[in-house]
């Protein structure tokens, strides 16, 4: 009985030990060029299903969508431009395709002396990051949030532009105003600005750190402009801050994340695809790139260093409803289909969402409204 006790307890610690050395955060997967390869397969998109949202007329224009799920429905927060600035609006789905417009959710302020008054673009935080999971949008402090740019110059992305963080105790799935933050978290023209950040700020999102990789609880990604003695011909690159409690951020490092010197790298978005994250992102004006904007992605194992993809676009122009831009990326994985939701612009200056999908699933039937001179 003894013996038997000992080879029991030799069985149970090797069992032990070969478990703790196959956990995955003794050792990361390194990124070579074969994961990059292997995540390309996973996520490319090659059938254009067309448009799923677009403005009832031409007075205004859509963008940026993001998704998430809450019980058997799908729900969209997504900007709308009409010449003053952004708002974000929300809208429903059964289906991923056929969307129903809901309402307001960041409106302009009616009080002229607040920060954000003309701007309010939102973008949903903290939400399930797992590909092909439940795309729920977590709680915070018994919150949902919001990070979102915004500043008090009228026009598209006009002015300063800065970073805000907006919160509700209610269930995201309804048309109600989030509460917001009184003060922006990041500012371009701060004390802590970087070389990166100093002219304005853009698209920003915000993950759960749970291993807590950047010694933080919360990261932020967030796309900005600056480095140039004028500011309006600076390139926009994507860095990182992180927070302990969602309302304190501080940047992170000494470089930014995703740099291509020249144009745009931004509008990051983040899923967690097996033991690797995956950051789709959009760029435009590169050097050497005959393409306007277009869809990309990066690859990491700690969300500190990304390694950029090499090969072919994700997403770019290849229709008449995005002939001019196909661009900023929202990615998801349901019933073994990819969905990646981009801004699709065309030649007219016509704004917006289309989705291109992993698996042929047909075309959509909707158009931009034609414009009056079409109409003669």
């Amino acid at each position: 009985m003894k013996t038997k006790s000992i080879f029991q307890t030799i069985a149970i610690c090797f069992s032990l030990v070969t478990i703790v050395s196959c956990s995955p955060k003794m050792k990361k997967r390194t990124i070579t060029d074969a994961v990059m390869q292997e995540v390309y397969n996973e996520i490319k998109t090659p059938f254009k299903y067309g448009l799923v949202m677009v403005p009832e007329d031409n007075s205004y224009k859509m963008d940026c969508p993001s998704i998430f799920k809450k019980n058997d429905k799908w729900f969209m927060t997504y900007l709308i431009f009409e010449g003053r600035g952004y708002e974000t609006w929300l809208a429903e789905s059964d289906d991923l395709l056929n969307w129903k417009h809901l309402g307001k959710v960041m409106s302009f302020s009616k009080d002229t002396t607040e920060w954000d008054v003309n701007q309010k673009a939102g973008y949903i935080a903290l939400q399930d990051p797992t590909w092909g999971g439940s795309y729920e949008w977590n709680k915070y402090d018994d919150k949902y949030w919001m990070s979102y740019f915004g500043g008090n110059t009228k026009g598209y992305e006009a002015g300063i532009l800065s970073m805000g963080m907006a919160f509700t105790d209610e269930l995201p799935t309804k048309p109600k105003e989030f509460k917001r933050l009184p003060e922006p978290v990041l500012r371009p023209n701060d004390d802590k600005a970087k070389w990166w950040d100093n002219s304005t700020m853009y698209k920003s999102s915000v993950i759960r750190d749970i291993d807590k990789e950047t010694g933080h609880e919360f990261v932020m990604y967030y796309n900005a402009r600056g480095d140039s003695i004028n500011p309006a011909k600076g390139a926009e690159r994507i860095a990182m801050a992180v927070s302990n409690d969602m309302k304190n951020w501080k940047r992170y490092g000494d470089a930014p994340l995703i740099n291509h010197h020249k144009g745009i790298s931004g509008d990051a978005y983040i899923q967690r695809i097996n033991d690797t994250w995956v950051m789709f992102y959009f760029g435009a004006f590169w050097t050497g790139w005959d393409q306007g904007a277009f869809n990309r992605f990066a690859v990491s194992n700690d969300l500190i260093h990304w390694k950029d993809w090499e090969g072919d676009n994700l997403i770019q122009s290849s229709e008449s409803y995005d002939d001019l831009f196909a661009h900023k990326s929202f990615v998801i994985k349901h019933d073994g289909v990819v969905y990646h939701y981009y801004c699709a612009v065309n030649k007219a200056g016509q704004r917006g969402i289309a989705v291109a999908t992993s698996k042929d699933i047909g075309k959509s039937d909707m158009h931009f409204v034609k414009l009056e001179d079409e109409k003669k």
